[in-house]
């Protein structure tokens, strides 16, 4: 007959067999578990997923190459393109022609629209011969006293003789896209100012008045042998209210006769709003 006590010692007895022959198992488990080469596993693991990556992002490279290559190259690999097919003249006149403003008025192709003044250079340019060419643009055309007619301006003193040159290889060229060769974009929603400011870069302004309207330009044939500066006290002192510089704007100015630098003719080329953005920005430079 067994105890109560019996039973119990043989309960606590086999559970004691029973922990003592799982704990070479565990340990042997805990062992085998340390020594499994896991370094090796995530190694493979890596090299497998960018193996993956790699052939899909392959499948999907070959996949956008033979679209694009259906209709347009994508934009970098087209501009970097256009720019390897166009000669460094041509590169030079491109951005000489936006540096000046010509294409405030011929457009920025060259495919005119702006006003019915001023001419297309995509189909007039390319008639007229180099020296023709160079003579508008260094001494100006179509001069008018009305100040909804635009007119060329005189350049004579303010474009070098090489950008002259590059100017008409650019529009004997066709006037082809450059890359870089873009008008600065007029920010929206930011004020007067910041819309006069910039403005007066992509219309060419500050070539001739010079940054923030310092002058400095010289104008050997004008009376005072230099471009006038639009922050000093003479200059405020003659354009003494905003209607009187926006009158000068609109219908420019020729002193003397050609060679000699001309206001630009704008009547007709800058909207209303954009006469009071140029004053606006110009009455910061008092």
């Amino acid at each position: 007959m067994t105890t109560t006590a019996d039973s119990d010692a043989g309960v606590v007895d086999s559970r004691s067999r029973i922990r003592e022959s799982k704990e070479p198992m565990v340990a042997d488990r805990r062992r085998k578990t340390s020594d499994f080469p896991w370094n090796e596993v995530l190694i493979v693991g890596v090299i497998a997923m960018l193996t993956a990556a790699f052939i899909g992002g392959g499948i999907g490279w070959k996949l956008g190459g033979d679209s694009s290559s259906a209709g347009s190259a994508p934009a970098s690999t087209a501009a970097s393109q256009r720019s390897a097919s166009v000669a460094p003249a041509v590169a030079a006149g491109a951005h000489d022609f936006v540096q000046f403003g010509c294409g405030q008025c011929h457009g920025m192709d060259g495919s005119g629209g702006i006003s019915p003044y001023v001419p297309a250079l995509d189909t007039l340019g390319t008639s007229l011969t180099a020296p023709q060419l160079s003579s508008i643009i260094e001494h100006g055309a179509g001069v008018s006293a009305n100040p909804t007619h635009p007119y060329m301006p005189i350049w004579h003193g303010i474009v070098s003789k090489r950008q002259i040159s590059d100017l008409v290889s650019y529009i004997h060229a066709g006037l082809p896209a450059v890359e870089g060769a873009t008008a600065p974009t007029v920010p929206a929603n930011q004020g007067q100012v910041v819309q006069g400011q910039t403005l007066y870069v992509r219309y060419g302004c500050v070539n001739c008045h010079g940054p923030n309207g310092l002058g400095g330009v010289p104008n050997p044939a004008s009376p005072d042998k230099t471009i006038p500066e639009l922050s000093g006290s003479a200059f405020r002192a003659q354009f003494n209210t905003p209607q009187k510089i926006k009158d000068v704007i609109v219908s420019g100015s020729v002193l003397g006769h050609a060679p000699i630098v001309s206001m630009p003719h704008w009547g007709g080329i800058l909207t209303s709003e954009q006469l009071d953005a140029l004053v606006a920005y110009l009455a910061t430079l008092q």
